[in-house]
């Protein structure tokens, strides 16, 4: 059993019919824990030592070594089923979307500090890292994940188009009826001078046959 499928079996029964319908959705969510995972590590680890004045820069280095990781458990596994481009064309996509997400997951981080300016010495330490931590990794981790989850569908794994192996013009080989066939056959038979068998001569058909001498 996978681990997407053990999943279902742990949830609600009215989710658990819901859930195989969405099982994409489902995927991409845990690929989006275990890279906000990552991505909140990284961010509090720079935040709190070599990158401590500078929260916006941490926060985009974090984005952008979770989006590596993301785009190789989004294509191995969450979106495994889709795509009909090629590689580097689909890699390109993925990563100039997420280039756009990086934006959008700073956003509200950058909106709190430098807008808002929830920070020292304008607020208490307590209040700055509940408002980095709330604009950073709840709004901005949001924001990223929804335009991601739409851009990544519509645009870098969209569905493959079922292949088909008729071409335009080319006549499909349908089998006819039996009357059509019948009817093909006693063609054929008056086109060779043939008769069916057990077909009834007129009355006044003209026959072949030696006739007795008179007298």
């Amino acid at each position: 059993m996978s681990v997407g499928d053990e999943v279902l079996t742990q949830l609600p029964q009215p989710l658990r019919k819901l859930a195989p319908r969405s099982r994409e959705l489902l995927k991409f969510a845990m690929v989006g824990a275990s890279t906000f995972l990552i991505d909140t590590v990284i961010f509090f680890a720079l935040k709190w030592t070599v990158l401590a004045p500078k929260p916006v820069t941490a926060k985009i280095i974090a984005v952008l070594v979770a989006t590596i990781v993301s785009y190789v458990l989004n294509r191995e596994w969450a979106f495994r089923t889709r795509g009909g481009k090629e590689r580097h064309h689909e890699a390109s996509l993925y990563f100039l979307f997420s280039g756009i997400a990086i934006g959008l997951y700073a956003a509200p981080l950058w909106v709190s500090r430098y807008l808002l300016h929830l920070q020292t010495p304008h607020t208490t330490p307590l209040v700055e890292e509940i408002a980095d931590f709330t604009s950073g990794q709840v709004l901005g981790v949001l924001l990223g994940m929804a335009f991601r989850w739409w851009a990544f569908r519509r645009w870098v794994f969209p569905a493959q188009e079922p292949e088909t192996t008729d071409h335009p013009g080319e006549r499909c080989n349908v089998e006819p009826f039996p009357v059509e066939r019948a009817a093909a056959g006693r063609a054929a038979a008056g086109d060779r001078g043939d008769e069916p068998d057990g077909a009834a001569h007129g009355p006044d058909e003209e026959r072949d046959f030696p006739r007795p001498a008179a007298g």
